[in-house]
């Protein structure tokens, strides 16, 4: 194995078992300011490979890296009627023994003086803090991640200025196939005399100052005779052109083809510029509005992965992936023939887009992802809320533990999906190469 696609898939992996760790800080830390008592802080499953205890709360890693938790007392609460001096009834159907179980096992690193420490306890709002923490954390370690690639590394961006003048009409689906034929029409833009370097200024009257004005202008103004401002040689001249309408690839999504828009057959100057914070946030955004469209796919995608991970089907290049083909990604990248300063552009924005998937995922509100926690402290604080101004009596705490039937379905099912991801990964895997 390259050494290099072996330092990379550490790289990668490492970086995401340091975001797991960050994770579960996010929980950590506020967990421990409302004074809830956290007896373990793990990254991983299984096996403890080591951990040391400081304090009541024991740190450590375990030998699976595919996740991590901290362990809180008392996030079961108990039934309403149980009374500490008698000896607990356990019914004998399955999923209320589950259940009364599941309460047992939560109250038994309770001990004397703990009583206002545990978590059923705290105030609505502050269950809703600490399990936002996690996916909070992750949702800023992406932003940071952005911006030190969009801020400190600059992104490629599109000048109004001509590059490449093309000389003829070639259709949109064979751009990257063929050169001219004699049979080919003459590009309006060659046929108007424009020349790499002119600046376009403005399209039918109206001023543009970036590329996608002027290429919107175009776009909409379909065939037809119209001018264009150009800037050549420090004057600017009006330049008339006959526009034609072409099948083109759209803008904001390449795969889908536009029909019948404006077209010139011109090519921009594309330069590399340090962004803003307000370029961070817009693209974080779009970012996160994509990443919620693939989580809702997430039940589809899974039938494409199971196909390619037994029927030898193609994977989908824009599919789930685990934390072992993540990890492949890193190998690639790192083996791969591009400038070092691409390698590290790349790897910061997966690790970034890692991040923000799984802060996604995690508030899914059905349990146990943390969002099925904030869901129960959202909806003890909306019947509270009631209460209080209704005059009613204050409900008791949100029962999470009678959905526990439906948590470990869920649990089994996320298991499921790790392993025939990790499976898929292995046997089938989405290569960045192609």
């Amino acid at each position: 194995m390259n050494w290099l696609f072996l330092a990379g898939f550490l790289v990668l992996f490492g970086g995401l078992l340091l975001s797991i760790a960050l994770h579960e800080i996010g929980h950590l830390v506020p967990a421990k300011i409302f004074g809830v008592r956290v007896t373990q802080y793990m990254v991983g499953f299984g096996p403890t490979m080591w951990s040391r205890r400081r304090g009541e709360t024991e740190y450590g890693v375990k030998w699976l890296p595919f996740g991590g938790y901290i362990r809180m007392i008392g996030m079961l609460p108990p039934r309403p009627n149980d009374d500490p001096t008698k000896l607990r009834s356990v019914s004998t159907g399955p999923w209320q023994g589950l259940i009364e179980n599941a309460r047992a096992v939560a109250s038994e690193e309770i001990r004397p003086g703990d009583e206002y420490r545990v978590f059923y306890r705290k105030p609505w709002w502050q269950k809703v803090i600490i399990m936002f923490g996690g996916p909070a954390m992750n949702f800023v370690l992406a932003f940071a991640l952005f911006a030190i690639v969009f801020m400190g590394f600059g992104v490629q961006v599109s000048k109004p200025v001509v590059s490449t003048v093309s000389q003829c009409v070639v259709p949109a689906t064979q751009t990257e196939q063929r050169e001219c034929r004699p049979s080919d029409p003459v590009t309006p833009a060659a046929k108007a005399g424009l020349l790499p370097g002119d600046r376009i200024t403005s399209v039918s009257g109206t001023r543009v100052s970036t590329w996608e004005a002027a290429t919107a202008l175009i776009r909409a103004h379909g065939a037809g005779r119209t001018d264009l401002g150009v800037v050549r040689g420090g004057k600017e001249i009006t330049v008339g052109v006959d526009l034609i309408a072409q099948d083109r690839p759209s803008v904001d999504d390449p795969s889908k083809i536009e029909k019948n828009v404006g077209f010139l057959g011109v090519a921009p100057t594309m330069v590399i510029e340090k962004q803003g914070p307000g370029f961070v946030v817009t693209q974080m955004w779009d970012f996160t509005q994509r990443t919620a469209v693939a989580m809702v796919n997430i039940p589809k995608k899974m039938v494409g992965v199971w196909q390619a991970a037994f029927s030898g089907e193609k994977r989908d290049p824009n599919g789930p992936v685990g934390i072992v083909g993540a990890g492949r990604f890193g190998g690639e990248i790192a083996a791969s023939s591009a400038p070092l300063e691409n390698k590290i552009i790349i790897f910061i924005n997966l690790l970034a887009g890692l991040n923000l998937a799984v802060g996604m995922f995690n508030l899914i509100p059905l349990l146990p992802l943390d969002g099925g926690h904030i869901a129960g402290g959202l909806w003890e604080g909306i019947k509270r809320g009631f209460a209080r101004i209704s005059r009613r009596p204050m409900p008791g705490y949100v029962d999470v533990a009678k959905a526990l039937p439906l948590t470990y379905a869920m649990a089994a099912l996320l298991l499921v999906m790790g392993g025939l991801l990790v499976y898929a990964d292995l046997v089938n895997p989405i290569r960045l190469s192609g």
